[in-house]
């Protein structure tokens, strides 16, 4: 059978007479300790088990009780005792003071015996209380984030099954949605401490913007194969079949927004990215041929990302071009079809890129 552990009352106070009184008051309900000096409070404080409350002396040598409570209270370790202090005179000042410092209570000396009793019995509880609700609240924080977590892993597995399918239709690989995913995180953290990007990309956003970046082509699996399938050049009249893709992908994401009833960070980067990833810096893209920053960041990052992989991988149309290759057409491309500031983040984090384009290759690795 389990017996519960009474609780720790460290009494202190400089008058041994005193110590014996309140230790003969208490120790029949609770475990007592004892000090007479402000040094040994403190050292009593920080043995483990702690003390569930402290009687306090405000009078001590060396440390008073002032100095006392409030290195109790700025220890997180003790900060949660409470402190109930003991004053012989000029209540309404100790009371002002003890407060101040960080106390729970004061009594005057000499102390009356049903009084502390139930003083302490009312402040133990209170602290007893305290601690379930912060248990509770760690309980359900944790609750919370397990859900939290299972909910985003869901999340995810949707969305990389929708995407994985319109990337399969045109011969892209599951390895090609991750590189896309990471190159968006790489080219948003380095931006973001930016003062252009620094409100658009908070590190929440980031992680947003990288969930939904393999959604960017999902309008694609409206396109008949015979125009997405196809080797050669598209004439006019395919590709501009072809550029529908960014309206098929934007009206799929709306349709989610009106059924919700709203939209959310999530789905406003998903219809973003879906319908503007195609436009250029200076105004030759499509659908809707924005300029600069009229282009919604996430798209403009999703520009650089999206071209540097279809640069570096092989097509039925192309060859693979080197990393060296890429860089130089995209540093080409920039201000004309692509952010400048975003082209030179990818320059700088070049490396990055290329450890990444090698870690999720397509190729089979040796």
């Amino acid at each position: 059978m389990n017996v519960k552990p009474k609780a720790i009352i460290l009494i202190v106070d400089p008058s041994p007479d005193h110590l014996v009184s309140m230790n003969g008051l208490l120790q029949d309900q609770y475990e007592t300790k004892l000090a007479n000096n402000g040094r040994g409070a403190l050292r009593l404080a920080q043995q483990l088990p702690r003390p569930d409350i402290v009687l306090l002396d405000v009078d001590l040598p060396e440390i008073d009780g002032y100095d006392v409570c409030r290195q109790l209270k700025s220890d997180p370790d003790t900060a949660g005792i409470p402190i109930i202090f003991l004053a012989r005179d000029e209540l309404p000042l100790h009371e002002q003071r003890g407060f101040c410092a960080g106390a729970a209570d004061v009594l005057t000396k000499p102390v009356v015996a049903e009084t502390l009793l139930a003083r302490v019995r009312t402040h133990l509880l209170l602290k007893q209380s305290g601690d379930l609700l912060r248990h509770q609240h760690k309980l359900v924080e944790h609750l919370v984030a397990e859900r939290t977590y299972e909910l985003t892993q869901m999340v995810d597995a949707a969305i990389w099954a929708l995407a994985t399918l319109a990337e399969t239709r045109d011969n892209k690989t599951a390895n090609h949605i991750r590189r896309i995913q990471l190159y968006m995180g790489v080219l948003a953290r380095h931006l973001q401490p930016q003062r252009r990007f620094a409100d658009e990309l908070s590190d929440d956003n980031i992680s947003l913007l990288c969930q939904a970046a393999p959604l960017r082509d999902i309008g694609k699996v409206r396109i008949p194969d015979a125009i997405l399938l196809k080797p050669g050049k598209l004439t006019d009249a395919e590709f501009e079949e072809m550029k529908l893709h960014t309206v098929y992908g934007r009206d799929a994401i709306a349709g989610v927004e009106r059924h919700l009833g709203h939209s959310n960070t999530f789905l406003r980067y998903a219809r973003e990215m879906t319908y503007s990833h195609q436009e250029k810096y200076d105004g030759s893209g499509y659908p809707q041929g924005l300029v600069g920053d009229d282009i919604p960041t996430s798209a403009r990052l999703m520009a650089v990302a999206d071209v540097y992989d279809a640069l570096i991988s092989k097509r039925v149309y192309k060859p693979a071009f080197t990393h060296e290759t890429a860089l130089e057409l995209i540093r080409q491309g920039s201000g004309d079809h692509f952010d400048p500031d975003v082209v030179d983040a990818l320059l700088t984090v070049e490396e990055q890129f290329m450890d990444i384009a090698a870690r999720y290759s397509d190729e089979p690795q040796p």
